[in-house]
């Protein structure tokens, strides 16, 4: 969704570098450029004034460092900036009551229903162990109740209905007994969606919060309304008292003004955002991961969270002891691919990898993957073992089983030896290995 304003920061960090230090009148055109770029992302011009206003008031005062490049100093500044701007830090789900209450609430169509099973997957994972319910309280919108009995379905967490309720207080009032019967820890609410100028339902709205009294009001904010979601989160805020937001489609085309501005103009911080379609593409919003994703700096953070929950500890400690002795096999890698793909498709993957979202064969990525897994499986378990020879006529068997040529089997066996070879000389790479847990797994799937 930056790709505008990526690359708008990208071309003033470049023109930038001309530059041997900073002084008033380039960081006068930098701030500029800075302010058009996030005018331009619809930013709200409020936030955007403050914001340029303080990295000015920096950069003038930063005293120049002889090991760091001009362009550095600015790029660590407008981070440093963003991240304060955005929240600083990941902000915390209050759980500790059990039952855990969270009520959604936003306009129609933001992807409440949707979310809310989102957030019951997330909360069942092994960083929680929560077993959650799901509670259809919307009851304006046609459909929504068997949208969430679908979804209640596909993330394992049941849903509580009324049968021919029309009022969402009630609902709402036998779901808490219910819950407290079936000995759920935690009630995720769904509600209907509504416009905050309609003051009927922003009644309903208080009077089921009211009814409930939630630990977490979530607004659940759509990327794709840009800074319209910051003021519409704000009229929210004052009506009904948000406890912070979740961000969705943040895999579209929106232009990160959402993203931007909606913790500087609700006060509340944002908690999650939705970066896929499938009911798993939730994660907790990270200040720092979003300012390294609009600078165009990977998203790192996320990368190394994703192969935390892929890859067991066992595993890990394993496949470490392999890499250190550059014993592993094609047997061991084609395990490293089956967890990779767990982490999502390789050109996502790739693209959370700084420097690697402008590749322009990004898109052949899993192409080639397919086609590596596709040889070795092709291989017979003394081959991917190492215990027979690849030599000619295996490799026209293989490339004949896979679909492949038998140059791309030359190619598989040529990196594979030379990956081998590296990780065995590479100097001081046990120590490494022991300083960085996630190096192997790293390693393995993006070599």
């Amino acid at each position: 969704m930056f790709g505008s304003l990526t690359d708008k920061f990208q071309n003033l960090f470049s023109s930038l570098s001309k530059n041997k230090k900073l002084t008033e009148d380039n960081i006068s055109d930098a701030v500029r450029q800075v302010r058009m770029a996030l005018l331009d992302a619809d930013v709200n011009f409020k936030v955007t004034s403050r914001f340029v206003k303080r990295v000015k008031e920096k950069a003038l005062g930063q005293e120049a460092v002889k090991s760091v490049s001009t362009t550095d100093q600015f790029i660590q500044i407008v981070h440093d900036e963003l991240k304060v701007l955005m929240g600083g830090d990941e902000a915390k789900l209050d759980l500790k009551s059990n039952p855990a209450i969270i009520m959604l609430c936003g306009l129609q169509g933001s992807g409440k229903t949707t979310h809310a099973a989102k957030l019951a997957l997330y909360l069942k994972g092994k960083n929680f162990m929560k077993n959650p319910m799901l509670v259809a309280c919307d009851l304006a919108r046609p459909a929504a109740i068997e949208q969430l009995k679908v979804l209640g379905e596909e993330v394992g967490a049941p849903v509580f209905t009324l049968p021919g309720e029309k009022r969402p207080t009630k609902v709402a009032k036998a779901a808490l007994v219910e819950a407290e019967k079936r000995g759920h820890d935690l009630i995720i609410f769904d509600t209907a969606g509504r416009l905050h100028i309609d003051d009927s339902l922003m009644k309903e709205l208080e009077e089921v919060k009211k009814a409930i009294n939630p630990h977490e009001v979530l607004f659940v904010a759509s990327a794709a309304i840009g800074q319209d979601a910051a003021k519409t989160a704000d009229e929210f805020n004052k009506r009904i008292g948000i406890t912070g937001s979740i961000l969705t489609m943040l895999d579209g085309s929106a232009r990160a003004g959402a993203a931007i501005s909606i913790k500087e103009v609700t006060g509340m911080p944002l908690k999650f955002e939705g970066v896929g379609e499938k009911v798993k593409d939730l994660q907790l919003f990270n200040p720092h991961s979003m300012a390294d994703r609009i600078l165009g700096m990977g998203d790192v953070i996320n990368l190394v969270k994703k192969a935390k929950e892929t890859f067991s500890e066992g595993e890990d400690q394993d496949f470490k002891e392999k890499l250190k002795n550059a014993s592993f096999t094609y047997e061991d890698y084609l395990k490293q691919m089956a967890g990779m793909r767990k982490m999502g498709s390789m050109k996502s993957i790739m693209k959370m990898l700084p420097g690697m979202n402008k590749l322009p064969d990004l898109d052949s990525t899993d192409g080639e993957f397919n086609k590596m897994e596709a040889m070795i499986l092709s291989m017979t378990r003394r081959e991917r073992q190492g215990l027979d020879e690849l030599i000619p006529p295996r490799r026209r068997r293989i490339a004949a089983g896979s679909a492949t040529t038998i140059d791309d089997v030359n190619k598989l066996v040529k990196g594979f030896k030379r990956l081998k070879q590296v990780l065995k000389d590479m100097p001081g790479f046990q120590k490494k290995m022991k300083n960085n847990k996630m190096f192997s797994k790293l390693m393995s799937g993006l070599k």
